[in-house]
């Protein structure tokens, strides 16, 4: 079940052989979908269908190039400067993103996650927030992967330990794969736009230029962010939130991506899912730029541990748990 990166190659002395750097990596499958979880971050690290590639993937023993399949706990996105009060207390994260001074994507990619349970269909891994002054919250973070007939499901679950309140917004770095193998921005961009996209928001938040931080918010009426009905990618160039969501009678949304193969990847997030991030990885380095485009439910968009905007409140004792899946139609 559990299946380890045949690229590490054995100590010629001890005959050890050595965890790839991405930590182990977790096998389940059922029907016709599989999936690789890998210990580093509990990122998902490929998915696939009847063996077409639903994420673009990675080698477990290079560094994940960009983001791809990323848990963003205890925040999704961008924390201007890494600054943010919560309840009367100034806190600092460390700055991952230089070039726009933000704290990106969380904590929890960082660290190996220690594994709770491994079945052929599905696999429990948890990380204890470390006690660091930037989210001094004593937070147990949980998520399980669960593949069935109807696909995969992921459930995140965080857990306040502690004696005071913690702030926590929750997201995933899904790279939906185009279903195609092209390198370089020119030719990636030119299998994007064979695709398709439908997204449930009604709003656009607006983002600065220079460090794509929220400004604002508009309605997508008349506006190239309309993606509420099927909307091809020739063209479109997006690093952006959308909010006020249209939900199903349970308050779930879901997001549609379309290939030019006929595989339509139905990716939807419960009701705790308040912002969907978009980015086609337009301009990227050619090897920090995955074959596809990231499509990202989020509890809250950008800047949410500053604004408070979506922002949740983990009480002493509470837990609060986020559920997304994959599910695949052919069109």
């Amino acid at each position: 079940m559990a299946e380890t990166a045949s690229t590490v190659s054995a100590d010629r002395h001890t005959g050890y052989v050595p965890k790839p750097i991405t930590g182990q990596q977790y096998s389940i499958s059922s029907g016709p979908y599989s999936a690789t979880i890998a210990e580093l971050g509990a990122g998902l690290r490929t998915l696939t269908f009847e063996g077409h590639d639903i994420v673009v993937s990675y080698d477990p023993n290079k560094t994940v190039p960009c983001c791809n399949g990323y848990v963003l706990v205890p925040f999704p996105n961008r924390l201007e400067d890494g600054e943010y009060c919560f309840e009367g207390t100034d806190h600092a994260l460390p700055i991952d993103e230089r070039e726009r001074q933000t704290a990106l994507h969380g904590l929890g990619y960082r660290y190996m996650w220690e594994l709770k349970s491994l079945a052929d269909t599905s696999v429990t891994l948890s990380w204890r927030v470390p006690a660091i002054l930037g989210y001094p919250f004593d937070v147990v973070v949980t998520v399980t992967y669960s593949l069935g007939s109807e696909g995969l499901s992921m459930t995140c679950s965080a857990e306040n330990l502690g004696s005071h309140a913690a702030p926590w917004a929750f997201g995933i770095h899904p790279w939906l794969s185009n279903g195609r193998a092209g390198y370089g921005n020119d030719e990636i961009e030119a299998d994007n736009a064979l695709c398709s996209l439908r997204l449930p928001g009604n709003t656009h938040v607006i983002a600065s230029k220079d460090r794509l931080l929220p400004q604002g918010e508009e309605s997508v009426e008349g506006t190239p962010y309309d993606l509420r009905n099927t909307t091809s990618l020739t063209g479109k160039v997006f690093d952006d939130a959308w909010t006020d969501l249209d939900r199903a009678e349970d308050g779930s949304s879901t997001a549609i991506f379309t290939r030019s193969d006929g595989i339509a990847v139905h990716l939807k997030g419960d009701a705790t899912v308040n912002a969907w991030q978009v980015c086609t990885g337009t301009g990227f380095p050619a090897d920090a730029h995955p074959a596809g485009v990231a499509v990202e439910p989020m509890t809250a968009y950008a800047n949410a541990f500053r604004t408070g905007r979506n922002l949740v409140t983990i009480q002493p004792g509470e837990r609060y748990s986020t559920t997304i899946s994959y599910h695949i139609e052919r069109v």
